[in-house]
């Protein structure tokens, strides 16, 4: 732990997730008395969502490779990223109790695969530390001499005597875990730009027939590419009774989403056997056919399972084709319209935000000193993979030393 600085200050934290608890930690490290806020029964209930099927932290491939994954928000956020990388986070997790392994696909999980234990394992270091946790806490914005203002269970909006704060509010997907997008208007009516908030790594809307929809809603389509533009991203998307979601889903909804917004009718491009060279695909299904229907000789011959044969019927709406070439070219390249995306309450992230020339390389409010913003509030997107919460941890990080250097120049 870090000495103790000589201006020893009150600071608030609001908000109890990721970005929130990293910098509550990195402050009462420092040695400030930290009270973090939150307008829930617990804190880190997103963060214990996002573990149910494994946590994935961080992602293991080199490191300009995670700085790319966040496009244009790459420059603002690689200060943050180069302070708190993928190994440092690794090793956070391990002094808290958690080794890490990398999976096949470079994700980095907890050993314990579960977020439980890690949560349970910081809570108890904040505590060390100090940090006080306040719950069922809601901001409702700031007073007339610019303090936060935090109304309790029992009572109404009061302000908050800390010498700065810190928001981690969040985006607004999964809105029943807490975060709402509600300081959005609150922002902005304090002269704040704040990019509309957007359902990010979601999935997508295709128009089934009711047949297929009724058959196949729930099904997985296995080891496939998609493509749209210029970007493929391989895996296992599910059928859905809307669409398609899963990982190569939600790599290309940014893209999907942007296009939509143009108001264009994109499309994507599913490759069905994304392993097979088309011409070799198509000399597999020269083969003569005899007496099997359809179904069966696409599963021998081209290795289809029945949703992906449906699928084939079910894209353009017209009879497969008998010609081995053109049906080899409707397998590897098999276009669907795309008519929206689920919903940001659906949604794994949300983009948008605080827009990044409000903030500081501090991470503070241009318009509104001593306060502060991190995580999924600041205009950002990033795939899953563990960026997400990459970032998270990252600018909760730098926001909170940011922090720390403005209360010593003062």
């Amino acid at each position: 732990m870090s000495q103790a600085p000589a201006f020893a200050r009150t600071v608030a934290v609001i908000g109890g997730g990721p970005a929130g608890l990293m910098a509550a930690e990195v402050l009462g490290a420092a040695g400030c008395a930290v009270t973090v806020y939150d307008r829930m029964p617990s804190v880190g209930r997103k963060f214990l969502l996002a573990g149910r099927g494994g946590l994935n932290l961080t992602h293991g491939e080199p490191f300009e490779r995670v700085v790319s994954r966040f496009g244009e928000a790459s420059p603002a956020l690689r200060p943050a990223l180069e302070a708190f990388p993928p190994d440092a986070i690794r090793a956070w997790a391990a002094g808290l109790g958690q080794e890490t392994v990398v999976g096949s696909s470079g994700r980095v999980f907890p050993r314990a695969w579960k977020a439980s234990p890690l949560l349970r394992a910081w809570l108890g270091r904040l505590r060390s530390l100090g940090v006080d946790i306040r719950l069922r806490h809601l901001w409702t914005g700031f007073d007339g001499a610019g303090r936060p203002l935090v109304a309790g269970p029992d009572g109404p909006s009061e302000p908050i005597r800390a010498s700065a704060a810190l928001l981690a509010l969040g985006g607004a997907s999964w809105p029943r875990l807490g975060s709402d997008g509600a300081w959005t208007e609150i922002l902005e009516a304090d002269g704040i730009a704040v990019a509309s908030l957007a359902p990010a790594n979601c999935g997508l809307h295709v128009p089934w027939s009711e047949p297929f929809r009724a058959r196949f809603a729930g099904e997985p389509l296995t080891r496939v590419a998609i493509r749209f533009g210029g970007d493929v991203a391989r895996g296992d998307p599910i059928v859905t009774e809307t669409g398609l979601e899963g990982g190569p889903v939600y790599a290309l909804s940014a893209a999907v989403r942007a296009a939509l917004d143009r108001g264009s009718a994109p499309r994507i491009a599913l490759d069905l056997r994304p392993d097979l060279p088309e011409a070799r695909l198509a000399g597999s299904l020269s083969r003569p056919r005899l007496r099997q229907s359809t179904s069966t000789f696409l599963r021998k011959a081209a290795g289809l399972s029945p949703v992906a044969v449906a699928l084939l019927r079910e894209g353009p709406g017209d009879p497969l084709p008998v010609d081995p070439a053109a049906l080899a070219a409707r397998i590897k390249g098999l276009l669907l319209p795309v008519t929206g995306t689920d919903g940001i309450e659906r949604a794994i992230s949300s983009a948008g935000g605080v827009r990044r020339e409000e903030v500081d390389g501090r991470f503070m409010l241009r318009r509104r000193p001593g306060i502060f913003v991190a995580g999924e509030m600041i205009d950002w997107d990033a795939p899953t993979g563990g960026y997400l919460l990459s970032a998270c941890l990252a600018t909760g990080a730098a926001a909170a030393r940011g922090k720390l250097d403005w209360l010593r120049a003062r």
